[in-house]
């Protein structure tokens, strides 16, 4: 019975090696952001010349704004991981006094450094 399945562990290894294995996990805070907010605020929205976050507390109260707004009934915490997962993919802000926010959400690899978003191109 056991040499049954050494070709089937075998053929997974393979798979797994190839594909390198799972993809990286989003965070809670791009999960929210993706499933609730990114049909209405694209890439675009964080870069627009009339943008209404210019520091981490008006990007954190427009976050607490929108999720009203949209009825989406998010908690602080909620609240903290979109606020996290914009700045960290958009804004670069300091937070202020809240040094556990300075953790990236998801970790990057190895000698990978923050990347943001490049604004759209314009004419």
């Amino acid at each position: 019975m056991l040499r049954g399945r050494a070709p089937v562990a075998l053929v997974l290894a393979a798979c797994l090696a190839l594909h390198g294995g799972p993809a990286a996990a989003q965070s809670r805070g791009e999960l929210l952001y993706n499933t609730n907010c990114v049909a209405c605020h694209d890439v675009k929205m964080h870069w627009r010349g009339r943008k209404l976050v210019n520091d981490w507390d008006s990007l954190e109260e427009q976050v607490r704004r929108w999720q009203r707004a949209s009825s989406l009934g998010w908690g602080d915490q909620d609240i903290m991981e979109v606020s996290r997962y914009l700045n960290d993919r958009f804004y670069g802000f300091t937070p202020p006094s809240a040094t556990s926010l300075l953790t990236p959400s998801v970790t990057a690899p190895s000698g990978a450094g923050p990347t943001k978003a490049a604004p759209p191109d314009r004419p």
